[in-house]
């Protein structure tokens, strides 16, 4: 992990510490992702701790410690949308069509710059991005309301798909080898996490959708554990951890460390986002990046202890190594 290969900021003002400025003080140097999305913060006592500066949630600091690829692998925590199921397309799509309808514009497109702020990171995060851009004008296109037209779309589209009718856009296609990965690794009894910043509701009918093409059974009986962002909060219904806390926050990854009971330096976390890379980052795992989603346009590919075109070329590594 190489947070000097990341962009030098002059300043930065870090709630609860005030103005942070490289060589006064106790602040060495201070260092952000291309998508301004995470800061490194160094101090000449040598420690590093990183935040995700946010409008939305409360600021939060992780320590951060020199990550080492493991002698012995234990166990592989991976991510979904992306890593092991290709599906981006539609969630961003997705999101264009909330906006699309905040605006009252059906033709509305996404912009090529927009890309790495739609994908990776939370819902409430991608939509309140859309709406700063190009929501400003309209009063009625508040975060509240942009979430209840996310749901509603949601909702309908996965329904569809477990009910094996047509979506918008082709979704939830299993990543090459796969099922070649999945069952190569229960044949060398290593454990497997199945780790999603998407809420229960969108991540099992699509890893579900994904199994059943493999013919593969029900995941939640092969992986050794599954956690995902939990339920959403409505009306008449009991939300749990929601959308503030996930990647690029550690917790999901953590909860998925804490139910496969296996040392962190025996740990691999596989990510194609720049957010999932920052989670595991900030959950002390050494992370493997894959080519394909934003790690490198975002600007955490220096953070990843190995990086992959694709999922295939990390199994390739794999089999060399266990």
């Amino acid at each position: 992990m190489q947070t000097d290969k990341l962009i030098a900021l002059n300043s930065f003002h870090a709630p609860g510490f005030g103005e942070l400025v490289p060589g006064e003080g106790s602040c060495k140097s201070i260092h952000g992702t291309a998508d301004k999305k995470s800061v490194f913060i160094s101090f000449n006592s040598g420690e590093t701790m990183v935040t995700f500066p946010t409008k939305i949630g409360v600021p939060a600091y992780y320590p951060v410690r020199d990550l080492k690829v493991p002698k012995k692998i234990s166990a592989v925590l991976m991510d979904l949308d992306g890593t092991s199921v290709h599906s981006e397309h539609f969630w961003m799509w997705v999101i264009q069509s909330v906006t699309a309808e905040l605006l009252g514009q059906p033709f509305f497109k996404l912009e090529k710059e927009d890309l790495p702020h739609v994908s990776g990171f939370s819902v409430s995060e991608h939509l309140q991005y859309c709406i700063s851009k190009y929501c400003q004008v309209k009063k009625s296109a508040t975060l509240e309301h942009a979430r209840d037209i996310y749901f509603r779309i949601v909702h309908r589209e996965l329904q569809n798909v477990l009910q094996g009718k047509p979506v918008v856009e082709p979704a939830f296609e299993p990543a090459p080898q796969l099922k070649e990965l999945l069952l190569f690794l229960k044949e060398k009894k290593i454990k497997i996490g199945l780790v999603s910043s998407g809420l229960e509701e969108k991540s099992i009918p699509e890893i579900k959708a994904a199994f059943d093409k493999l013919e593969m059974g029900n995941p939640l009986e092969f992986y050794d554990a599954v956690v995902t962002a939990g339920q959403s909060v409505k009306r008449g219904h009991a939300g749990t951890l929601g959308e503030l806390e996930p990647k690029p926050h550690p917790w999901l990854y953590l909860e998925a460390l804490h139910v496969l009971n296996v040392p962190k330096d025996e740990v691999l976390g596989i990510e194609d986002s720049g957010a999932g890379i920052l989670s595991l980052v900030a959950g002390q795992v050494p992370a493997v990046g894959l080519g394909g989603g934003n790690v490198e346009s975002g600007g955490e590919k220096s953070l990843c202890n190995l990086y992959f075109d694709d999922l295939p070329g990390f199994f390739q590594w794999l089999k060399g190594v266990v």
